[in-house]
């Protein structure tokens, strides 16, 4: 046991003491320089800042079809990337957004279409996923659904 420790010993000091050049030596200026300027942009991320966060299409009736858009700006030092938008249920369809690089300062905007499905007040979210620093960000529909007039209401104490 004693020998293969001595060994391994000896072969360790033998491949730590062959390195004829030191560390020092072989550090390439232009990769400093390139990997310096990597991890300052890399520190910069698109903002998305939205023109309401919310929209409320207020009382509507049962099954009808209402649509808003959402208008956003690149506030960041970064180009923007929308990658995906998807809302919380399938009667809310975000739709028309622009996959192409959003640069700094420019604008875009997306539609959201609501089937006017549910009953009374409703609240819809849509996760837009981009290359921010949070990665995505959420905004949101209201409204007050109100029953379909020409639908019969049920007679109390009768069956279908």
């Amino acid at each position: 046991m004693k020998k293969i420790i001595l060994g391994l010993s000896a072969m360790c000091l033998v491949a730590f003491t062959s390195c004829k050049e030191k560390a020092s030596q072989k550090i390439d200026e232009s990769n400093i320089a390139a990997a310096a300027e990597r991890d300052a942009v890399a520190s910069k991320f698109p903002v998305i800042e939205f023109d309401k966060k919310e929209h409320d299409f207020g009382e509507i009736e049962a099954k009808t079809a209402v649509e808003t858009t959402f208008n956003y700006t690149n506030k960041g030092d970064a180009p923007l990337v929308i990658t995906n938008i998807k809302s919380s249920c399938g009667c809310t369809v975000p739709q028309d957004w622009s996959r192409e690089p959003l640069l700094p300062g420019d604008s875009g905007k997306f539609s959201v279409k609501f089937n006017g499905s549910g009953a009374n007040k409703i609240t819809k979210t849509i996760t837009v996923t981009a290359n921010t620093e949070k990665g995505s960000e959420v905004v949101k529909i209201t409204a007050f659904v109100k029953p379909d007039p020409n639908k019969a209401k049920p007679v109390p104490g009768q069956t279908k």
